[in-house]
Protein backbone atom coordinates (compact mmCIF):
# COMPACT_ATOMS: atom_id res chain seq x y z
CA UNK A 1 0.00 0.00 0.00
CA UNK A 2 1.57 3.47 -1.23
CA UNK A 3 0.44 5.94 1.75
CA UNK A 4 0.77 9.75 0.63
CA UNK A 5 2.58 12.37 2.54
CA UNK A 6 1.62 15.99 3.23
CA UNK A 7 4.56 18.14 2.15
CA UNK A 8 3.21 21.38 4.65
CA UNK A 9 6.19 23.54 3.86
CA UNK A 10 8.83 23.88 0.59
CA UNK A 11 12.31 24.60 1.38
CA UNK A 12 14.50 27.08 -0.03
CA UNK A 13 18.06 28.37 0.83
CA UNK A 14 18.32 31.67 2.26
CA UNK A 15 20.93 33.70 -0.95
CA UNK A 16 22.98 36.57 -0.38
CA UNK A 17 21.89 39.60 -2.67
CA UNK A 18 25.76 38.20 -4.68
CA UNK A 19 23.69 34.99 -4.77
CA UNK A 20 25.50 32.56 -2.31
CA UNK A 21 23.67 30.38 -0.91
CA UNK A 22 25.63 30.00 2.80
CA UNK A 23 23.82 27.08 3.85
CA UNK A 24 24.15 24.96 0.58
CA UNK A 25 27.82 25.79 1.01
CA UNK A 26 28.13 24.47 4.14
CA UNK A 27 26.10 21.29 3.89
CA UNK A 28 28.53 20.57 0.67
CA UNK A 29 31.31 20.69 3.10
CA UNK A 30 29.94 18.14 5.48
CA UNK A 31 30.22 13.79 4.54
CA UNK A 32 27.53 11.88 3.10
CA UNK A 33 26.17 10.55 6.00
CA UNK A 34 25.78 13.97 8.02
CA UNK A 35 24.37 15.69 5.30
CA UNK A 36 21.82 12.45 4.34
CA UNK A 37 20.55 12.79 8.14
CA UNK A 38 20.37 16.67 8.31
CA UNK A 39 18.16 16.37 5.23
CA UNK A 40 16.13 13.67 6.78
CA UNK A 41 15.49 15.69 9.80
CA UNK A 42 14.73 19.14 7.41
CA UNK A 43 12.66 16.66 6.01
CA UNK A 44 10.24 15.67 9.07
CA UNK A 45 10.01 19.20 9.58
CA UNK A 46 8.47 20.01 6.31
CA UNK A 47 5.87 17.37 6.49
CA UNK A 48 5.52 17.77 10.12
CA UNK A 49 4.82 21.43 10.95
CA UNK A 50 4.48 22.94 13.27
CA UNK A 51 6.66 20.94 15.32
CA UNK A 52 8.75 21.45 18.89
CA UNK A 53 10.88 20.17 21.28
CA UNK A 54 13.17 17.55 20.66
CA UNK A 55 13.47 18.28 16.72
CA UNK A 56 12.08 22.30 16.29
CA UNK A 57 13.39 25.08 19.21
CA UNK A 58 11.85 28.42 18.75
CA UNK A 59 14.81 30.49 19.33
CA UNK A 60 13.49 34.13 19.38
CA UNK A 61 10.64 35.94 16.68
CA UNK A 62 10.65 34.19 13.62
CA UNK A 63 13.94 32.10 14.45
CA UNK A 64 13.61 28.38 14.91
CA UNK A 65 16.57 25.69 14.90
CA UNK A 66 16.38 22.00 13.97
CA UNK A 67 18.55 20.28 16.61
CA UNK A 68 20.39 17.34 14.98
CA UNK A 69 21.99 14.53 16.13
CA UNK A 70 25.18 13.37 14.16
CA UNK A 71 27.11 9.98 14.57
CA UNK A 72 29.82 12.34 16.70
CA UNK A 73 28.76 15.69 17.11
CA UNK A 74 25.68 18.34 16.90
CA UNK A 75 24.14 20.49 14.24
CA UNK A 76 22.07 22.79 14.08
CA UNK A 77 19.74 24.41 11.05
CA UNK A 78 18.46 28.09 11.65
CA UNK A 79 15.80 28.80 9.54
CA UNK A 80 12.08 30.92 9.50
CA UNK A 81 9.26 29.92 7.40
CA UNK A 82 7.68 32.65 5.42
CA UNK A 83 4.12 31.55 4.24
CA UNK A 84 4.53 27.90 3.26
CA UNK A 85 8.55 28.23 2.96
CA UNK A 86 10.76 27.20 5.41
CA UNK A 87 13.94 29.42 4.49
CA UNK A 88 16.98 27.63 5.74
CA UNK A 89 19.28 30.45 7.03
CA UNK A 90 22.11 29.29 8.97
CA UNK A 91 24.06 25.95 9.57
CA UNK A 92 26.88 25.25 12.24
CA UNK A 93 27.98 22.24 14.39
CA UNK A 94 27.47 22.99 17.71
CA UNK A 95 30.50 22.78 20.17
CA UNK A 96 29.22 23.78 23.24
CA UNK A 97 26.25 23.67 25.48
CA UNK A 98 23.77 26.56 24.28
CA UNK A 99 23.86 27.84 20.96
CA UNK A 100 26.30 30.29 20.35
CA UNK A 101 25.61 33.90 20.41
CA UNK A 102 27.71 34.82 17.00
CA UNK A 103 25.59 31.49 15.06
CA UNK A 104 22.56 33.07 16.53
CA UNK A 105 23.38 36.90 15.12
CA UNK A 106 24.04 35.59 11.56
CA UNK A 107 21.04 33.87 10.96
CA UNK A 108 19.35 36.87 13.11
CA UNK A 109 20.71 39.59 10.55
CA UNK A 110 20.14 37.11 7.38
CA UNK A 111 16.11 36.82 8.54
CA UNK A 112 16.45 40.74 9.01
CA UNK A 113 17.60 41.10 5.34
CA UNK A 114 15.29 38.51 3.92
CA UNK A 115 12.33 40.15 5.65
CA UNK A 116 13.47 43.61 3.84
CA UNK A 117 13.34 41.87 0.55
CA UNK A 118 10.09 40.73 1.02
CA UNK A 119 8.93 43.54 2.48
CA UNK A 120 10.14 45.22 -1.27
CA UNK A 121 8.77 42.60 -3.19
CA UNK A 122 5.43 42.56 -1.46
CA UNK A 123 5.67 46.72 -2.74
CA UNK A 124 6.45 46.06 -6.34
CA UNK A 125 2.96 43.52 -6.31
CA UNK A 126 1.34 46.42 -5.16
Amino acid sequence: MVRSVTVVLTVRFFASEVGNEPVREWLKELGAQDKKTIGEEIKTVQIGWPLGMPLVRKMGADLYEVRITLPNRIARVLFTVIGSQMVLLHGFIKKSQETPKDDLDVASARLKLLKQVERQKAKRRG
